[in-house]
């Protein structure tokens, strides 16, 4: 098991996709899309205060009729945010996401933001570490 921070590391891209909580969810969708991604950590002053998703635009402005070009992120954004550290092993992150029915997870070193992981990032490492025990036993048979 792995720490979550072996993750961040071999990301190319390491910058902290976020909105502010003034800004509009029109804009935070624009980003989501923009940056192909579920979710954005809320940030104010370089503080995490929160996550918005997809599904907080789903449940808190589609299916409500409010105006997304109208309402600022802070109004619908999930502010009882779940994080972990740096060390976290990723299968503990995975316990933690199923737990929660979460997909996103800010990963903070105390106070200071190191990034996000997704399901998605978990699952590739899962695969990737399965395609290795497989190479390896293959090998192993093989000779």
């Amino acid at each position: 098991m792995k720490p979550v921070s072996e993750l961040l590391r071999k990301r190319e891209d390491t910058t902290l996709w976020h909105v502010r909580p003034e800004d509009t969810v029109y804009a935070a969708l624009e980003l989501l899309e923009g940056y192909e991604t579920g979710a954005l950590m809320v940030m104010d002053e370089g503080r995490l205060v929160g996550v918005f998703s997809e599904r907080d635009y789903t449940r808190k402005i589609a299916l409500k009729g409010r105006n997304s070009r109208e309402t600022p992120v802070r109004e619908i954004m999930t502010s009882q945010v779940v994080s972990v550290g740096p060390k976290t092993g990723t299968r503990e992150c995975m316990a933690l996401m199923s737990e929660k029915r979460i997909r996103h997870l800010p990963v903070l070193d105390g106070h200071v933001v190191l990034g996000m992981i997704s399901i998605r990032d978990l699952m590739d490492d899962i695969i990737q570490e399965h395609e290795h025990t497989i190479a390896h036993l293959e090998s192993y048979i093989a000779s």
